[in-house]
């Protein structure tokens, strides 16, 4: 107690601090681990209520905290901060380790230092002579001394490469956490402080907030309920339960954090945030099980568990079939097997059937293809280090032979002993230069290329409100042929307003004065928008003086209570009248009700309900209508076909969203209504009034559209809008155009044409229609996902469908899921909507996905045109270096000067390429498509054309330089030579032409303007500029590490005039038609569905999309040379981020020990009919053999477990879910990692 007095007496001054919160940290975590009934009970015996509850942690649970800084601070001190820390990133120095790990590098390394420790050997200088012509001639002695400076220079110059990788590595991790830093403070919650509503971000809740939650949100924190209105809660994340969990104060007020509110809404006391909360406890156990490097044992356990499981599959579905064939039998006796256990027949019959040719039908539906750009590049690289390789190697080994037969069988020499450490010299030099023309034939750069490419586009995309989730979208955006787009938020502004009102029986074209209006009808009219509006949604004054009104929630919702206000009528008063704890029962908007009602008690015990919704739904409920003098008169289906026809249609037809609201009263007299049976509770109505709510067009999005079909993009408009408001909408934002013969239809109409007989949806059916849709109204989000499925599966063009889908609202998340590419609203929507979405619009603007597109192509163009630039030189470099080495025994370009070239035109020119910006003559071609190969015929062109200019300088040089420029002949100079002018200007002409090369190598589809926007790009500018004065520099002062001596003015000028002979080339390649040239091959292409070979379907058999990259790894992982290693570096360092990017992420796959990010960023869903969908707990995952990954089952787990279904989709999966209960009782943990066995169950 002495103590907590002391405490008191410390806080006295202010209010809200008198004495010591009333529980402790431990007391509210174990709280938090209750459930259900066990919860309630704890809560009465320790706190009595939720109330006493509120008032040990101080906190009011109508007025919140009090929003005093000493009181928020002292929060967080006794109960943590609502952050779960993040992984640390690697340091500076791990990733010089990791890039020092290359097996090339490695071999440089070992060569260089034995030719150091060779180069300070030195033979008596008699016995010189006998070892051969080649070890003689060496003039004095420095030139000798200096021997060691070759070694020393490769040694160093490994030391650049290392650090520059190291460097790049390190700068693109530290992007990425800016990019989640960023993610993360966009993240918003609303709490009450003070008697306020005010939005904070989401790592400033501390216990005893009082948090309002509502539909769509992902809760930040723990916490209980202390009011709430028909609140439904996914908790899969966290169970694995799909069913949507009820949460009511005397059933389970439990809210935990990491779980999506899938309808209703409700306020919470936030009991426990961060590392103590549901989701940071999971998190705090996974990180302290955390092993990157897992054994190879465990590997090998990890395939052959695999192996047995497919094993397993096949058995399983062999037993379906059959029991599927005894079924079928059974139906031929006429019982229908079609029937749901509710009696309704299966709404999505495809998804939810439960058999083996399911299965079948899985493995060749095109799946979900990832990283295809990825994949060709490494397929691509792969290959041409395969043919280094081999050149590399015959080099060295023709290298050997001829010196051989020279000094033993020419010179006919015997082997002395005096002279073996001179020849194993020769040897280490020939080795040298072997793994020389390695280095450079080995495009380590490409998958940098392609990383700095997008990273760079992410980061510029954040400026054209993209913000970027998982890094492949970036690169599929430049493929995507249709955009399935919503309709409100993104191709309107948003900013709903009430502008034409049937009421009274009359239909006013403006918003009516007040008066002009029964005041009895006024009263009806605005207490049923003031409660039956959901108190979140608020209209607030102008932030800038003669600016809009603020809407903040709902915007239909904002509209409706804009129009109560220019009725002069103000909603908040009558809000304070009915606070939300009174209001008697909410049936809150879903997809399905497609309306809003809110019931009051009134003081005669009677009741008094306000209903809100679409008019032709509304309408047909209503019996009554409220005539002139404001009294109620009969409302027969006649008159109502004359409401539609006269008022509803021509207000949809001018674009306006229409609503309907009514009232109901339940007296006494007819005894306490069910409130459950809402067909009953929601019938015999009394229209009020019909509004129709503009929502205007932006102004930009028609040109949008229009450069969209330019570029052979498709834009389909999904909304649940009215068939007519939205055909007016379509055609003001020119997705329909007067004339064209193409589909507008309903929801309803679309399953109709879509399903057969039995109710099922056929594919042929959908093709039927899709190319031809563009307009879909009233669809539910099941049809939604119907469509974009079926656009996706189809195969009726030969172009694979890229779709991108924008959605906002929470029954999004399947199509956003099933898409190429999902955008998700960042303004409107959902947080359930952004966790499923690959890129979030951060303006909700249309115009932002045109942007994506052109980047996305960007990213593509980026990467051909560094693929030109490399090839070439590749291809001259690797040349030049073999046939130098077979006629002259030694390489004409030095190891040194090749690890320079390699340097610039690898790291240098990936960075200035990939950073070249969009420009709209992007969007003036078709989509590429996922099969086209990266490098076309016009580039091949290109670099084979180059390749042949450059060969036939540099062999004119090398063989005739010193008659041309009157210099000592270079060619055959003994060991420890000192350097010659002849070869330093074969070196200097060669760089030279790579540097203007760099220039051509900026256009790739043939123009001939390759200066065009040059200055837009100062990356670009500066590099080239750059490198051009480091060579300066090394040519005149690099003397023996580059084996070079300074030139004159004349010769350099010579060396520029040769490589900007390269710019005039280019042109007279570009007059040569490609047309011509049909022996030209393309390459790049990445492996196709067809011709991955059968184990390998087999393994991909269970995934639900095809890591195109993590595939390519697998086959290259044969080689071991150099690129591949620096290649996989790139990929782990992109693909531990890739699936980053996601805000706090909760607990959906916890296959990833090592990266926190990967949690939340796979919600899967599966669709009922009459139920939202419901994000499932992801149970496959497409990386197969990372080591970091734990996505295997056990085989001593019972059936259930190793359900044959993996498609997530599958109607039995209830039963799969139990599965995390079930892991804690059959598995008993494993000393090492405590949820180890969980993890692994998962």
């Amino acid at each position: 107690m002495a103590r907590n007095s002391f405490r008191g007496l410390k806080y006295k001054a202010e209010a809200n601090h008198d004495v010591d919160f009333g529980c402790t940290i431990k007391e509210l975590r174990s709280l938090m681990e209750l459930r259900g009934a066990d919860g309630l009970q704890r809560i009465q015996e320790c706190y009595g209520d939720v109330q006493g509850l509120c008032s040990r942690l101080k906190s009011s649970p109508i007025d919140g905290l009090s929003g005093h800084s000493d009181d928020i601070a002292r929060r967080k001190e006794e109960f943590g901060n609502n952050v779960i820390p993040p992984k640390k990133p690697k340091t500076f120095l791990q990733l010089v380790w990791e890039a020092l790990q290359d097996v090339t590098l490695i071999i440089l390394e070992v060569a260089a230092i034995i030719s150091l420790g060779l180069s300070f050997y030195k033979p008596p200088d008699a016995e010189r002579e006998h070892c051969g012509s080649a070890a003689g001639g060496v003039e004095d002695d420095g030139e000798a001394e200096a021997g060691w400076i070759e070694g020393a220079a490769i040694l160093l110059s490994v030391i650049c490469v290392v650090l520059v990788t190291a460097f790049n590595d390190w700068s693109k991790e530290k992007q990425f956490r800016g990019l989640q830093n960023r993610i993360e403070q966009e993240q918003k919650f609303s709490v009450v402080r003070g008697g306020q509503v005010i939005q904070i971000p989401v790592a400033e809740i501390v216990v005893g907030d009082i948090a309002q939650v509502k539909y769509g949100d992902l809760l930040p924190a723990d916490g209980l309920l202390i009011q709430g209105n028909d609140l439904k809660i996914d908790e899969s994340s966290l169970t694995g339960e799909s069913d949507h969990v009820k949460k009511t104060l005397d059933k389970d007020p439990m809210l935990l954090s990491g779980t999506h509110v899938m309808e209703g809404s409700g306020k919470m006391l936030v009991t426990a945030v961060g590392v103590n909360s549901q989701t940071g406890i999971i998190f705090t156990l996974l990180g302290g099980g955390e092993d990157d490097d897992d054994d190879d044992e465990e590997k090998k356990e990890e395939k052959e568990r695999k192996k047995r499981e497919r094993k397993e599959k096949k058995r399983e579905n062999e037993r379906k079939n059959n029991e599927k064939e005894k079924k079928k039998h059974k139906n031929q006796d006429g019982t229908d097997e079609n029937k749901d256990k509710d009696g309704g027949t299966v709404e999505m019959e495809p998804l939810n059937s439960d058999d083996g040719a399911e299965e079948e039908k899985k493995s060749k539906l095109p799946k979900k293809e990832k990283s295809v750009l990825q994949g060709k590049l490494t397929k691509l690289a792969v290959q041409i280090g395969k043919a280094g390789l081999l050149m590399s190697a015959i080099t060295v080994l023709i290298l050997v032979a001829l010196f051989l037969l020279d000094t033993f069988w020419v010179q006919g020499l015997p082997w002395t002993k005096d002279c073996t450490p001179i020849y194993i010299q020769f040897f280490v030099k020939f080795f040298i230069i072997g793994v020389t023309v390695l280095v450079v034939a080995v495009p380590e750069g490409l998958p940098l290329a392609v990383t700095i490419s997008l990273a760079y586009s992410v980061k510029k995309m954040m400026k054209d409100n993209n913000l970027v989730r998982h890094l492949d979208a970036c690169e599929t955006m430049g493929n995507a042929t249709a955009i399935c787009s919503d309709k409100t938020g993104t191709l309107t502004m948003n900013r709903m307003t009430v502008v034409q009102v049937y009421i009274a029986d009359r239909h006013y074209r403006k918003v009516p004065e007040p008066d002009l209006i029964p005041g009895k009808i006024m009263n009806l009219l605005t207490t049923g928008i003031s409660v039956n509006c959901a108190y979140t949604s608020n209209i607030m004054p102008p932030e800038k003086d003669g600016g809009l009104p603020r809407q903040i929630g709902n915007k239909t919702e904002c509209a409706l209570l804009g129009f109560s206000l220019d009725l002069r009528k103000d909603y908040q008063m009558i809000r304070n009248e009915y606070p939300e704890e009174k209001l008697f029962k909410v049936y809150t908007f879903n997809s399905v009700r497609k309306s809003m009602s809110t019931v009051l008690k009134n003081s005669d015990r009677s009741y008094r309900m306000f209903s809100k919704g679409a008019s032709e739904i509304l309408l047909k409920k209503c019996c009554k209508v409220l005539s002139a003098n404001g009294d109620a008169k009969v409302f027969k289906p006649r008159d109502r076909e004359d409401v539609v026809k006269k008022v509803i249609e021509p207000m949809a037809s001018e674009g306006l969203r229409t609503i309907c609201l009514a009232y109901r009263d339940f007296p006494l007299s007819d005894g306490e209504p069910d409130w459950d049976d809402e067909t009953d509770i929601l019938t015999g109505l009394t229209c009020i009034c019909i509004v129709g709510i503009e929502d205007p067009v932006r102004s930009e999005v028609p040109e949008a559209i229009k450069k969209c079909q330019r570029a052979g993009i498709t834009v389909r408009m999904v909304t649940g809008d009215n068939i007519n408001t939205a055909r007016a909408i379509a055609t003001k934002c020119g997705i329909l155009h007067p004339g064209d013969d193409f589909l507008c239809i309903e929801g309803k109409e679309f399953n109709r044409r879509i399903r057969n007989n039995l109710g099922e949806i056929e594919q042929e059916r959908i093709d039927k229609i899709w190319p031809k849709l563009r307009v879909l109204a009233r669809s539910s989000p099941t049809d939604k996902h119907t469509l974009v499925k079926g656009i996706i599966d189809s195969t009726i063009v030969e172009q694979r469908q890229v779709v991108a889908v924008t959605g906002d609202g929470t029954n999004d998340g399947p199509a956003l899921k099933k898409a190429d590419v999902g955008f998700a609203m960042g303004i409107a929507g959902t947080d359930v909507a952004k966790e499923a979405s690959d890129i979030i619009l951060t303006d909700d603007n249309f115009t932002s996905i045109v942007k994506a597109v052109m980047w996305g192509r960007n990213v593509y163009d980026s990467i051909s045109k560094f693929l030109q630039f490399q090839l070439t030189v590749n291809v001259v470099a690797v040349i030049v270096a073999f046939t130098g080495a077979c006629i002259t025994q030694d390489s004409p370009l030095k190891a040194v000067q090749m690890l320079w070239v390699n340097l610039i035109m690898d790291t240098f020119a990936s960075l200035a390429l990939a950073t070249e910006p969009p420009t709209e003559a992007l969007l003036l071609r078709k989509p590429y498509g996922r099969n086209k190969p990266l490098i076309s015929r016009t580039m091949m062109k290109n670099i084979l054309g180059h390749a042949v200019y450059q060969l036939t300088i540099i062999f004119t040089l090398l063989f005739a330089g010193e008659q041309i420029f009157d210099i000592d002949n270079g060619r055959n100079a003994p060991l420890h030579a000192p350097p010659s002018e002849h070869y330093t200007i074969v070196f200097n002409t060669f760089v030279m032409m790579q540097l203007f090369n760099e220039i051509n190598a900026r256009k790739i589809h043939g123009e001939r303007n390759v200066f065009e926007g040059i200055f837009n790009n100062l990356v670009f500018c500066t590099i080239v500029f750059g490198t051009f004065v480091i060579q300066i520099l090394i040519v005149q002062f690099g003397g023996k590490p580059f084996s070079c001596v300074g030139l004159t003015v004349d010769q350099w000028l010579w060396c520029v005039f040769l490589g900007f002979g390269c710019l005039l080339w280019g042109q007279l390649i570009t007059t040569i038609p490609t047309s011509r040239l049909k022996f030209l091959m393309t390459a790049g292409h990445g492996t196709q569905k067809e011709e991955i070979p059968e184990e390998e379907l087999e393994e991909m058999k269970d995934l639900d999309e095809i890591d195109h990259a993590e595939m390519e790894m697998r086959r290259g992982q044969v080689l071991w040379c150099r690129g591949l290693n620096r290649i996989q570096t790139q990929i782990r360092v992109v693909n531990a981020f890739r699936d980053s990017m996601s805000p706090y992420e909760g607990l959906e796959t916890p296959e990833s020990r090592s990266s926190i990010h990967n949690f939340m960023s796979h919600p899967e869903f599966r669709i009922e009919d009459s139920e939202s969908a419901i994000p499932l707990i992801d149970d496959t995952d497409p990386e197969d053999d990372a080591p970091t990954k734990r996505n295997t089952i056990p085989p001593p787990l019972p059936p259930i477990l190793s359900s044959p279904n993996q498609n997530n989709n599958a109607s039995d999966n209830r039963s799969f879910h139990h599965h995390k209960d079930l892991a804690k009782t059959i598995l008993p943990p494993t000393p090492g990692s405590p949820l180890h066995s969980l993890e692994t169950s998962l």
